[in-house]
């Protein structure tokens, strides 16, 4: 016989033998390794230790065959290269990565056509459950969510008649902090570039906008309000320009997200202009660039990472247990982070 004949067939390792080799259990090995019920540090360190030496890999198709689930959660979001959504991402991964869940993002570039596509993919069990960040929430996809079998959380504004769960901020009332912060700082005509109006985000952050101003009592001035195309760098780049063709020009500007912002500081550097010794610039999302740029950038927090928890959080929850709850609605408050790219620096002379 030859060696190939004289060879035993390699048994798959099972969770029987991660049980054997770790002295505990096969119901504690499960636990551990779905991530689900009581166990000690120790005990989990024990198990993993046991299914790493001897390679044991669980079967997710044949589990998910048994409880008829994907074990798939799918995150659609508008722009992958956005630092918003990569925040979001991050932290929406933890949360199902710890309910053993694997994560599957797709970038919609805020088509809608392609969010309703990806609802359409889940009404035939593409994944367990969706949690979609949309800039537009048409009346589609109050439709296709309604028909869907599968939990969904949506992180934005949605139609209040639609039963889905839902995270959401203020960002209207942050644009507010934003204007009392720079008249707080002596700053009075302040211009406002904004992303498309008829998105969620555009059409917040543009009546917080006029809200600050009647709040206030200033003017509502509709040559200060520039429309920046979208809410991207080359976006506040692009429309930076418009900012000194207004007369008298602006003491300072709110761009409607970081991105914009940086765009726009951009521009003002390379035509001369000092921020904010010439004009003051505000942003809103607090990214990470926000607080490297020269100088770096006052904005409003919107926590994304922590929309993104909540988010995955409740749509845990809707599918380990509680599908029969009414829908939630979680609300987070703006923060204001306040830097130097809108702080008044004075100019401290000496005498002889």
């Amino acid at each position: 016989m030859t060696d190939n004949k004289m060879r035993k067939p390699v048994r798959d390792v099972t969770i029987a033998d991660v049980a054997e080799k770790c002295g505990v259990s096969i119901a504690t090995v499960s636990r551990v390794l779905n991530r689900k019920g009581r166990y000690s540090v120790e005990t989990q360190r024990r198990v993993e230790a046991a299914a790493r030496e001897i390679g044991y890999a669980p079967n997710h198709m044949a589990k998910s065959l048994k409880r008829k689930r994907t074990e798939q959660i799918a995150l659609a979001i508008s722009d992958i290269g956005n630092p918003v959504y990569v925040a979001m991402a991050k932290s929406i991964q933890q949360v199902v990565k710890d309910h053993g869940y694997r994560l599957i993002l797709l970038s919609t570039e805020a088509l809608v056509h392609e969010e309703i596509g990806i609802l359409k993919s889940m009404a035939k069990h593409f994944a367990d459950g969706l949690i979609i960040s949309p800039l537009l929430y048409s009346e589609e996809h109050r439709k296709w969510i309604k028909r869907l079998k599968q939990p969904v959380v949506v992180i934005s504004g949605i139609a209040e008649e639609t039963d889905v769960d839902s995270v959401l901020v203020d960002s209207g009332h942050g644009i507010r902090l934003a204007m009392e912060h720079l008249l707080s700082q002596g700053y009075s005509r302040v211009a406002f570039i904004n992303g498309p109006s008829q998105t969620v985000p555009g059409r917040a952050r543009l009546n917080g906008y006029y809200s600050a101003l009647v709040e206030h009592n200033l003017p509502i001035d509709e040559g200060l309000i520039i429309d920046g195309g979208d809410f991207t760098l080359s976006g506040g780049y692009m429309t930076a320009s418009r900012l000194l063709e207004i007369s008298p020009r602006p003491e300072a500007v709110i761009c409607a997200n970081d991105l914009m912002a940086l765009g726009v500081m951009r521009y003002l550097g390379e035509k001369g202009l000092r921020v904010p010794r010439d004009m003051a610039v505000v942003g809103m999302d607090d990214i990470e660039h926000a607080s490297l740029a020269v100088p770096p950038l006052t904005t409003v927090s919107l926590l994304a990472a922590e929309r993104g928890r909540m988010a995955a959080e409740l749509l845990m929850e809707r599918l380990e247990g509680s599908s029969d709850a009414p829908p939630k609605q979680v609300k987070v408050l703006p923060k204001l982070v306040v830097r130097e790219s809108s702080v008044v620096v004075e100019t401290v002379t000496g005498g002889a």
